[in-house]
């Protein structure tokens, strides 16, 4: 099968396919999923035309790096593929330590026994990128990227873990990617104000920014893209189902927006885009990754799947394309900007 690596990742060498899979419900993210089913999703994944494979050691306090290393090897894909992880956490024994949770605490389904702690040192970095080679098996990790550093996950204590990049952390990406352990680095988070600032201050090659741009997100449309952009800092888009209202539609069970109760002002918006939708015969869940990927800042769209067949579902979505009349009537009815790129 030929290599669909074609979009770059910023000024380095690394390129990742159009579509990625990210293994955040593979790890047991409200389900348990064992290792003969995460396989069978990365199978289904490269198959399907999908070259790009994102995890971190937070997704089931290394499960997801376990799981993923092994199916990779498995399968013989390695040298096919890009393979992204996060630094800025260390796992360490549960039986000799207490975790130290964020705003945002998940509640894994048969996570490895393990518990996080933040770190954005130079010796932090270096620990957790070891660390994530030894439970992936692997040498070397295409492109690494900084998890969850800023305001919107550590709230009042976020200070602490800037300062900590600025004095010693960022000295370690750089050597690692001048050094070749890595291709890329760039930042992993769930909001765009932290990848302005850091990028304006490190030499980042992209930003992994989940949630923040999707038809019900428009905000980076105010200029936050084009400056990222202007840096030559790539995108890789997450999160664009919102955690599942644009995936599941307003008819679906278990609706959730940004992993909270969907508010009754995002339903009303959501049924007024499938009455768009069901005009144009266009699936809401192809809508929400066309309008995504559309955009000349964003490399790649990183899905999430929690087995095989949501992997085949998705990658059909991504296959299919609205018309140009389509995205005119989503403007002329004000359910996305009239600057969003839809071409």
């Amino acid at each position: 099968m030929s290599d669909q690596r074609s979009q770059p990742l910023g000024k380095s060498k690394a390129k990742v396919s159009p579509i990625g899979l990210g293994t955040v419900g593979m790890a047991g993210f409200n389900s348990k999923v064992n290792y003969r089913q995460f396989e069978e999703a990365i199978s289904v994944a490269y198959e399907g035309g999908i070259r790009h494979f994102d995890a971190a050691p937070f997704y089931g306090y290394g499960k997801a790096e376990f799981y993923l290393g092994h199916a990779i090897r498995e399968l013989g894909i390695r040298e096919h593929i890009t393979l992204s992880t996060k630094a800025g956490r260390i796992l360490k024994p549960a039986n000799r330590n207490a975790e130290v949770k964020g705003r945002y605490a998940i509640d894994w389904v048969d996570p490895l026994p393990f518990v996080a702690e933040y770190d954005y040192s130079y010796d932090g970095i270096m620990r957790s990128l070891e660390g994530s080679q030894f439970r992936l098996g692997l040498d070397f990790i295409d492109v690494l990227l900084l998890h969850d550093v800023g305001e919107a996950w550590h709230g009042d204590q976020a200070g602490i873990y800037w300062k900590q990049l600025g004095d010693s952390g960022y000295k370690a990406l750089e050597e690692l990617r001048t050094g070749g352990f890595v291709s890329a680095v760039g930042l992993g988070v769930n909001d765009t104000d932290s990848v302005l600032r850091a990028s304006s201050e490190f030499d980042f090659d992209c930003a992994l920014i989940a949630g923040r741009y999707s038809l019900l997100n428009h905000a980076p449309l105010e200029g936050a893209f084009d400056e990222l952009r202007r840096r030559d800092v790539s995108v890789i888009a997450a999160g664009v189902f919102n955690s599942g209202i644009l995936a599941t539609g307003t008819r679906g069970g278990n609706l959730s927006y940004d992993y909270q109760t969907v508010p009754e002002h995002i339903l009303n918006r959501v049924r007024e885009i499938e009455t768009v939708c069901e005009r144009f015969d266009v699936k809401l869940v192809s809508a929400a990754i066309e309008f995504v990927k559309l955009h000349p800042a964003v490399s790649t769209v990183l899905l999430g799947a929690q087995n095989a067949d949501a992997v085949r579902e998705n990658i059909r979505a991504a296959s299919t394309s609205a018309p140009k009349a389509f995205w005119q009537e989503m403007k002329a009815r004000a359910l996305i900007p009239g600057n969003a790129p839809t071409e």
